[in-house]
């Protein structure tokens, strides 16, 4: 990642959700996020969510139709921020080592410096109904695909070690999202050490020579 990204990425951080407007559509979908990830979606009421962003039950309802409508926009926006990370790691220079280790990296880093979100954006997909469920699980293919396509590439430059290549890809998958059910802010691990130790396990998987 080259220094304006970061730089970028960091001025994105400051101000969570940044991208939903107007603000008080940003509270709501910040309450609805705590609300998800504490209680879970079915458990949730419209009125736990207007409370916690301190708006009365009606104001929710200008900005959003309906609860799932709140859950499908975050879900959107996470899967669409986890999307940009993979790609760009995919798109990136440098070898196919340097790309799943930077690929794996951001994409933990991700996951547990944004631990409450991304516990909702991963594992509320069910929760979505028939009309929005494609459009996520269409996103989610999109990031296998930009996983496996570095590790294709590693396998046919010989960089890597890998009989399955999809079933590898899941697994990849599947151990960097993980890391938001279990990551805490108060462990001894900054999201950026676990980024690095995962990142080297991954490597370890996919037999990357040295």
């Amino acid at each position: 990642m080259t220094q304006d990204e970061r730089a970028l990425d960091q001025a994105v951080e400051e101000v969570p959700w940044a991208e939903v407007t107007p603000d008080a559509a940003r509270r709501l979908l910040l309450a609805a996020v705590e609300a998800f990830a504490e209680r879970g979606y079915h458990a949730t009421t419209t009125r736990d969510i207007a409370s916690r962003a301190g708006m009365s039950p009606a104001a929710l309802y200008i900005h959003y139709k309906t609860k799932e409508e709140l859950l499908l926009r975050i879900s959107t926006i996470g899967h669409e921020k986890a999307l940009m990370i993979l790609r760009r790691a995919a798109d990136g220079g440098g070898s196919a080592t340097e790309r799943l280790t930077e690929a794996v990296r951001s994409f933990v880093r991700w996951h547990a410096g944004h631990h409450t979100t991304a516990r909702v954006v991963q594992y509320e997909l069910d929760s979505l109904g028939e009309e929005h469920r494609p459009a996520i699980v269409a996103l989610r293919r999109r990031s296998d695909a930009a996983v496996r396509e570095i590790i294709t590439d590693g396998v046919e430059a010989g960089e890597f070690d890998v009989p399955d290549v999809p079933g590898t890809t899941l697994a990849v998958l599947s151990l960097c999202i993980d890391v938001a059910r279990w990551f805490n802010t108060e462990g001894r691990r900054t999201p950026d050490e676990v980024g690095a130790l995962y990142a080297d396990l991954v490597l370890r998987m996919v037999g990357a020579r040295k």
